[in-house]
C-alpha cells in the first residue's frame, strides 16, 4: 500500500469510464465549448486571442500545454499524429484532467503521511481513494473544467509548505491563482499556517532544549551528591526521586510553554511568536508575499476579480453560502455528521458550559435567520439553467414553500456546530477560525451556487479534522460510489433538449 497504490486503483476507474465519457459525449459540452477552443489556440501558438466569455486564467491551459507536450514525441514517434495541433482534441484535453486527478489522489495520500506520520499507509491509502471518489470532484475528472487543475496545484502548494518548502509552495501557489482567481486566498491560508508550524516547531525544538538542559543539570546535582551518600537505599531513593522530577519538568515545561489555552489565549501566544520570529517569518514567507502583492496588482489594472463576463459575475454579499457549505459538506460526510454519536457528542461539547452555549447557539440562530432572509442571492443562472443540480435543489427544497428556507436555518446552525466541534478535537482554535475565515471570503463574493465551489473548503476541512471513525467512512465510501453512479448516468443516459437551443443537454454538478 501507498502512492503507487493509490495511482493504481484511482486509474482503475477513471481510465475506462473517460474512454466511455469520450465515446458518448464526443463534442464539448457546458463550459467546455469556451475552454477547449481556448486550449487549442494555445496549442497552434495564438497567445493572443482570448474569449471574453471565460473568466478564470490560462493556468489550465498552461497545464495542458505541458502534458500534451509530454505525450507529443511518443505519439508522433508512433506515427498516431503527425503535428502538435492534433494532439490537443477534446478527449486529450479532457484527459489532462483525468491525469491530474491520479496525481491529486497521491497528493492526498502524501498530505496525510505528513501531517499525520502515525496514520499508517493502509489508512492513508483508504483515505486517499475516499477523496478521491468524492463526487463533485469525481464527476469533473472526465470533463475539461478548471477545477481538478485547481484542486491539484492548491494541494501541491499545501503539501510543499508542511514540507517546509516555502519557495516551491509559493510558485505552486502563483499556478493555483492562475488556475482559478481565488486560489490567492487559499495560498494566504497555507501561508499562515506554515507560519504559525514554522514558529510552533522553533518554539518546541527550544522548549525541548530547556527541558533537556534542566534534566542535565538535575543529573550534575545527582552525580554531584552520590559522593555525599554512602547508604545505598537512600541513593536509590534520592535517584528515584530525581528521575521522576527530570521527566515531570520536562513534560510541564513542554506543555506550558508549547501550548496556550483559549481563543484569546491563542491568539497572544502565536503573536508573541510571530512577533519575536518576525524577520524570520519574514525571509521564509516572502514569497508568499511577492504572488500576493503581484495578484493584487493584477485586480487593480483589470478592473476585477474575474477576466471575462464580468457582468454575470460582480461580486454580491452572498452570506448564505456559508450555510449551504456548512450543510452541504455535513451531508457528504453524513454518517459522521449526522450519527447518533456525532449529536451525542455536540451535545456533550455544549452541555459543559450550559449558559454560553445557550448565548452561542441564540445568536448563530438569529444570525442564521438574519441571513437567509436578507442575503439568499438567486442568481439568473441559478434559476434559469435545469440542466445543474441546485436548479432543482432550490426550486423544490428551498423555495418549495416560503418557510422552507428557515425550517433549515437550525440544520445550518447544527452543521456549522458539529463541523466546528470535530475541528476542535484536533487543532489549535486559530486554525479553525483562520479556515472559516478563508471559506468565507472565497464563498460569499460568489453570487452563483456552485457546489464545484465548495470542492477545495471540503478537502482542507477533510485534512484538518483527522476523524479516525473507519467503519463510519466506509459507509461514506459507499455512499459516493452510488453517488458517482447516479450523476454519470444521469449525464450520459438521460440526454433531453431543449426547445431554443439545438443538441443534447445533459445533467451535471
Amino acid at each position: 500500500m501507498g502512492k503507487i497504490a493509490v495511482a493504481i486503483i484511482v486509474s482503475l476507474w477513471v481510465i475506462p469510464i473517460s474512454f466511455v465519457v469520450n465515446k458518448i459525449v464526443p463534442d464539448p459540452y457546458m463550459d467546455e465549448i469556451f475552454h477547449i477552443p481556448q486550449a487549442q489556440r494555445y496549442c497552434r501558438g495564438d497567445f493572443k486571442t482570448w474569449d471574453p466569455m471565460i473568466t478564470t486564467p490560462p493556468g489550465l491551459y498552461y497545464v495542458s500545454l505541458a502534458y500534451v507536450a509530454s505525450l507529443f514525441p511518443g505519439m508522433w514517434f508512433a506515427r498516431a499524429v503527425q503535428s502538435f495541433p492534433e494532439l490537443c482534441s477534446t478527449a486529450y484535453l479532457r484527459s489532462t484532467n483525468a491525469f491530474l486527478a491520479i496525481i491529486c489522489s497521491v497528493l492526498v495520500y502524501d498530505i496525510l503521511i505528513t501531517l499525520r506520520p502515525s496514520l499508517g499507509e493502509r489508512k492513508a491509502t483508504f483515505y486517499a481513494i475516499l477523496t478521491a471518489l468524492y463526487p463533485v470532484h469525481w464527476f469533473f475528472t472526465f470533463l475539461y473544467y478548471t477545477d481538478v487543475a485547481s484542486l491539484t496545484t492548491v494541494l501541491a502548494m499545501y503539501l510543499a509548505s508542511l514540507k517546509k518548502q516555502y519557495w516551491a509552495s509559493a510558485m505552486l501557489g502563483a499556478l493555483a491563482t492562475l488556475s482559478r482567481q481565488t486560489n490567492v486566498v487559499w495560498m494566504v491560508f497555507v501561508a499562515a499556517d506554515g507560519a504559525i508550524r514554522f514558529c510552533e516547531e522553533f518554539y518546541s525544538v527550544d522548549c525541548v532544549k530547556r527541558a533537556d538542559d534542566k534534566e542535565k543539570l538535575n543529573k550534575d546535582e545527582v552525580v554531584a551528591d552520590k559522593s555525599t551518600l554512602t547508604a545505598p537505599t537512600l541513593r536509590k531513593r534520592r535517584m528515584g526521586s530525581s528521575g521522576s522530577n527530570i521527566n515531570s519538568s520536562k513534560s510541564v515545561v513542554i506543555k506550558n510553554a508549547c501550548h496556550a489555552q483559549g481563543f484569546i489565549d491563542d491568539i497572544l501566544d502565536v503573536a508573541f511568536k510571530l512577533w519575536c520570529l518576525k524577520w524570520k517569518v519574514l525571509v521564509s514567507f516572502a514569497p508568499f508575499l511577492m504572488v500576493l502583492v503581484a495578484f493584487v496588482t493584477f485586480v487593480i489594472k483589470n478592473g476585477s476579480i474575474v477576466l471575462g463576463a464580468k457582468e454575470a459575475h460582480v461580486v454580491s454579499p452572498h452570506f448564505a453560502q456559508m450555510l449551504y457549505f456548512a450543510l452541504f459538506s455535513a451531508a457528504v460526510l453524513a454518517p459522521v455528521h449526522f450519527s447518533l454519536d456525532q449529536v451525542v457528542s455536540v451535545c456533550r461539547s455544549l452541555w459543559k458550559n450550559k449558559l454560553c452555549s445557550s448565548v452561542q447557539l441564540l445568536i448563530a440562530l438569529i444570525i442564521g435567520f438574519f441571513v437567509v432572509h436578507l442575503f439568499s442571492i438567486a442568481h439568473p443562472y441559478l434559476l434559469a439553467d435545469n440542466r445543474h443540480y441546485p436548479f432543482y435543489i432550490w426550486r423544490k427544497v428551498i423555495q418549495a414553500h416560503w418557510a422552507a428556507k428557515y425550517l433549515l436555518v437550525p440544520v445550518y446552525v447544527y452543521s456549522w456546530t458539529s463541523i466546528i466541534t470535530i475541528l476542535g478535537k484536533s487543532q489549535r482554535k486559530i486554525i479553525v477560525v483562520l479556515f472559516i475565515a478563508t471559506t468565507a471570503l472565497v464563498l460569499i463574493p460568489a453570487p452563483l451556487i456552485e457546489f464545484r465551489y465548495y470542492t477545495i473548503p471540503f478537502f482542507f476541512l477533510f485534512f484538518l479534522s483527522q476523524n479516525d471513525a473507519n467503519m463510519k467512512l466506509v459507509f461514506v465510501v459507499a455512499l459516493y460510489i452510488a453517488v458517482d453512479m447516479f450523476t454519470m448516468m444521469m449525464f450520459l443516459f438521460r440526454p433531453f433538449h431543449w426547445d431554443h437551443e439545438p443538441g443534447a443537454q445533459r445533467f451535471l454538478w
